[in-house]
């Protein structure tokens, strides 16, 4: 069975599916890495949800913006695979369909995100490329990264 995805602005969201994204991302920026930190920013309103499911469980996540918004050019962020289901690669899956989901939405292609830093041979894969040097972001190290 392979990952399916939903695309959905905030308030197309039900209760149900707001509440599992942001168990989601609790249970991986907040428990796993250990990191205070207020989730709930205020800019989930403004972003258009990538919600990726297998077997009906809600087991990848990220939040996409138009340019403007977070940087000049659009923007993903919250990327989250859930760590039980990492070792499926769905994290490939998801960038693949978050990047596609800007060009169909915004009709972009020049995307900037703000990288953790051991992610970067990841995004690198998607044809990121470093555009900083090393900074804190919630005491976590992460760079900007940047695809034409």
């Amino acid at each position: 069975m392979e990952i399916t995805f939903k695309i959905k602005r905030f308030n197309e969201l039900s209760t149900e599916e707001l509440y599992s994204l942001l168990q989601l991302r609790s249970e991986v920026f907040v428990v796993e890495q250990n990191c205070v930190y207020q989730d709930i920013d205020g800019k989930d309103e403004k972003a258009i949800h990538v919600l990726g499911y297998y077997n009906n469980e809600l087991v990848a996540y990220s939040r996409i913006f138009n340019k403007g918004y977070y940087f000049d050019e659009a923007s993903i962020g919250r990327v989250i695979v859930s760590p039980k289901y990492r070792d499926k690669k769905f994290g490939h899956n998801l960038m693949r369909f978050s990047m596609n989901a800007i060009k169909e939405n915004f009709n972009e292609t020049t995307i900037t995100i703000s990288a953790q830093e051991y992610l970067k041979k990841f995004y690198e894969s998607h044809g990121f490329i470093q555009t900083s040097e090393m900074y804190l972001e919630d005491d976590i190290p992460h760079i900007q990264m940047k695809k034409n």
